[in-house]
C-alpha cells in the first residue's frame, strides 16, 4: 500500500497540481498581465474575422467538429473506447490510462475556469454557454486527451512506421479541428484553445508515464518490462 501510495503522489498527483498551478499562471498572464499585449491586443480581431466570414456549410461542419468534443461525446466514446480496450487486451493498464487522461484534464479545465473568469469573445455565439469562463476551452482539452490518448494507444501497438503516422495523422486531427470550430463559433479566443492543447497534451503525458509505463513499481513487485513474461519463483 505504501508503494502505492508514494507512486500517485509522485506520478500522478504532484503532476496533475503542478499542470494546474501552471493553467491558473497562464490564465492570469492572459487576463491580466499580458491582455494589452500583443498577440493577446489581436484575439479578438481574429475572432470579428471567423465570425464575419461563417457560411452555411462551414457552420455545418463546425457543429460536427464541436459534437464531437461535447460533454456527452467524450464520456460516451471514452467508456466504449475502454470496454474495448478491456475486451480485447484482457488488462487494466490502457483503459485505465485513458480514463485517468480524460478525468485529469477534467479536472483541471473546472479548476482554472473557477480560478480564472474570462469573459468569451464579443461576437454572435453560435453555441449556448456554459457556466464555465472562456479560458481555457474544455472542448478542446477534453478531445486533446481523448483523441491524443487513443493515438497513443493505437502508435504503440502499429507494426509499422507509416500506420503509426496514418494514427497519429488521424486521430490528432480531431481536436485541432475541435479547436478551430471553437474559434469558429465565437465560443473562445486563440489563447484559451492553445492553453487547452497544453493541458490535454501534458495530462496523456502525466498518465502514459504513471500507467503505461511497465518499470512503475505500484504493488509488492515490479511490473515486467513490455515483451517479456514475469519470473516464477521456484517452489
Amino acid at each position: 500500500m505504501s508503494d502505492v501510495l508514494v507512486q500517485s503522489l509522485k506520478r500522478v498527483l504532484l503532476p496533475v497540481g503542478l499542470l494546474l498551478s501552471v493553467m491558473v499562471l497562464l490564465g492570469v498572464l492572459v487576463t491580466r498581465v499580458f491582455e494589452r499585449t500583443w498577440p493577446f491586443t489581436v484575439e479578438d480581431a481574429v475572432n470579428r474575422e471567423l465570425a464575419a466570414d461563417r457560411t452555411e456549410g462551414w457552420n455545418s461542419v463546425s457543429l460536427v467538429f464541436s459534437t464531437l468534443a461535447s460533454t456527452q461525446a467524450i464520456v460516451l466514446v471514452t467508456v466504449i473506447v475502454a470496454v474495448v480496450l478491456r475486451l480485447v487486451l484482457h488488462r487494466w493498464r490502457e483503459p485505465v490510462f485513458l480514463c485517468a487522461a480524460v478525468s485529469a484534464q477534467a479536472l483541471i479545465f473546472l479548476l482554472t475556469t473557477m480560478a480564472i473568469d474570462r469573459r468569451r469573445p464579443a461576437v454572435e455565439h453560435m453555441d449556448a454557454s456554459p457556466p464555465t469562463s472562456s479560458f481555457p476551452s474544455g472542448h478542446t482539452s477534453a478531445a486533446a486527451a481523448l483523441y491524443v490518448g487513443i493515438a497513443v494507444l493505437l502508435a504503440l501497438r502499429a507494426r509499422s512506421t507509416p500506420a503509426k503516422v496514418a494514427w497519429w495523422t488521424l486521430l490528432v486531427l480531431v481536436p485541432v479541428g475541435v479547436a478551430l470550430t471553437r474559434l469558429y463559433r465565437g465560443m473562445h479566443h486563440p489563447s484559451d484553445v492553445v492553453a487547452s492543447f497544453l493541458n490535454g497534451g501534458i495530462c496523456v503525458l502525466i498518465m502514459a508515464r504513471a500507467v503505461l509505463d511497465r518499470g512503475v513499481r505500484w504493488g509488492r513487485e515490479k511490473l515486467p518490462a513490455a515483451g517479456r513474461r514475469a519470473e516464477v519463483p521456484a517452489a
